[in-house]
């Protein structure tokens, strides 16, 4: 089942992954997440055999691959959903026309302007059965477009923005939010503006069937309840490295230093 039929069920979960370590995205698929977040702003990654790898390594365990771009290039927007991205994040979106630039790079005519060939793994490579109108609707109709809230111009022109009826979710920031505004970041958003910002997006998108995805750091079981209860239906339990720290720097400080300790250095 697609990410964008599980959504109208219920809220879906979701790991960030900025290592590239395709086995940490199989990991996440075999935990059976709904989505993986695969990172290209804040990591060394690129659009091409890098991201290609992860994006294989989420089909190949049944869990979405959802990619964040680093900016809105249209060239790099087509390649990731032809190399089978379920969806498209696209950081520090402020205006209508940001979306609709989004739009222009995902979706085929006459929604899009996206260029097409068959030749692709979104297309089956052209293969057995293939159908250019029957490819075309699939992926209008599947590939999810999410813009993200990080900035104060977003709330701005928010009305603006989600009148786009392709816009399908959108991925709040509360980190970039608060530095776009001044005030001291963290994930939770207890900071007045910030939680008033994520308060307007949920009561603006809900009604209009758009989904709000939030992160979930630290991720634990209470601050999940808060999320869904506040109107965020796409969790992310945190990513990959947060993880790998946690784990480690727990062993480090609950074994590792004990025994340093136990022999004297």
């Amino acid at each position: 089942m697609k990410l964008k039929e599980k959504m109208k069920k219920g809220p879906v979960f979701g790991v960030a992954i900025f290592t590239g370590a395709a086995c940490a995205v199989e990991a996440v698929g075999n935990w059976g997440y709904d989505f993986v977040f695969l990172d290209l702003e804040h990591t060394p990654l690129d659009a091409d055999v890098g991201m290609e790898k992860l994006i294989m390594a989420a089909l190949r365990t049944g869990v979405s691959p959802l990619v964040r771009t680093a900016n809105q290039d249209e060239a790099v927007l087509r390649k990731l959903v032809e190399m089978g991205a379920e969806g498209i994040i696209v950081p520090h979106t402020r205006t209508a026309a940001d979306v609709e630039e989004i739009v222009r790079a995902v979706k085929f005519p006459p929604l899009g302007r996206r260029g097409s060939d068959s030749n692709v793994r979104a297309a089956g490579f052209g293969g057995p059965g293939f159908s250019w109108q029957e490819y075309i609707t699939r992926q209008n109709a599947e590939t999810l477009i999410i813009p993200m809230d990080e900035d104060y111009e977003f709330t701005d022109n928010i009305e603006a923005i989600l009148s786009n009826p392709l816009v399908d979710a959108i991925n709040f920031g509360p980190l970039d939010y608060a530095l776009s505004i001044g005030v001291p970041i963290k994930y939770k958003m207890d900071d007045p503006v910030v939680a008033g910002a994520f308060k307007k997006l949920v009561e603006l998108a809900r009604p209009k069937g758009i989904g709000v995805m939030a992160p979930c750091v630290p991720p634990t079981l209470e601050y999940a309840h808060e999320l869904i209860t506040s109107g965020a239906n796409m969790i992310i339990m945190g990513n990959d490295m947060f993880h790998f720290q946690s784990g480690i720097g727990k062993a480090a400080n609950e074994i590792v230093s004990v025994v340093r300790k136990e022999l004297g250095n």
